[in-house]
C-alpha cells in the first residue's frame, strides 16, 4: 500500500528516547516507531489510532495516507493544515480487537494555537482488510475543536488543558 502513496514528504525525526507523542506512557522507540516505520503493525483499531496519532505529531504524511482507507482516502493531506497537536485521550475502545473486523475509538485530542488549546473529540471507524487496521471515518463530538480558554491566555504556570498534569510551560506551552 505505501508503494502508491508519494514517500517524498518525509516525517520529522524524533529522539529515540523521548515519551512517545500518544501518551502511552512508554519511548516512541517501544510504542509508535515501529509502527510508523512499517516493521510492525498496528495490532488492534487502538494501535493505529495511536500511531496516527504520533504520525500526525511528527508529520508523517506518507503513513497518514497509507492507514486511511481508499474509500475515504483524500487524495493529499497539505502539511500546513495540520495542527500542533499536544496531547491524547483515549476515552473508549469498542471491538477493534486482533480478532475482529471493524472497531471504534473514542478519543480527545489536544493542539495548541498561540496560547490557548483546542479540543477535538472524536469517535474514529476503523476496518481491518487483508490483516491491516484502516481508519475510515470519525464522528465528530458536538463540543469538538472548542477552545479551552476561549476568554483568555492559558498562564505558563497553569495545569495545561491537555489533561497530562504538567504545567503549560512544561507541556503545550513549549
Amino acid at each position: 500500500m505505501l508503494s502508491k502513496i508519494n514517500l517524498s514528504l518525509r516525517p520529522q525525526t524524533m529522539p529515540d528516547n523521548s515519551p512517545c507523542p500518544c501518551l502511552s506512557g512508554l519511548f516512541y522507540t517501544q510504542c509508535c516507531a515501529a509502527v510508523l516505520s512499517g516493521q510492525k503493525k498496528a495490532l488492534t483499531a487502538e494501535m493505529l489510532m495511536r500511531s496516527r496519532y504520533s504520525a500526525y505529531v511528527a508529520g508523517d504524511i506518507a503513513y497518514l495516507l497509507a492507514t486511511w482507507h481508499p474509500s475515504t482516502r483524500p487524495p493529499a493531506i497539505e502539511a500546513e493544515t495540520i495542527p500542533d497537536w499536544c496531547g491524547l485521550e483515549i476515552l473508549q475502545t469498542e471491538q477493534g480487537q486482533e480478532d475482529d473486523d471493524a472497531g471504534r475509538v473514542e478519543f480527545k485530542a489536544t493542539a495548541r494555537s498561540q496560547h490557548t488549546t483546542l479540543t477535538l473529540h472524536e469517535t474514529s471507524h476503523f476496518v481491518k482488510e487483508a490483516g491491516q487496521w484502516l481508519y475510515v471515518s470519525g464522528d465528530l463530538k458536538e463540543e469538538s475543536l472548542r477552545a479551552d480558554n476561549p476568554a483568555g491566555k492559558v498562564g505558563r504556570n497553569c495545569v495545561c488543558p491537555c489533561g497530562s498534569g504538567k504545567k503549560f510551560k512544561k507541556c503545550c506551552g513549549l
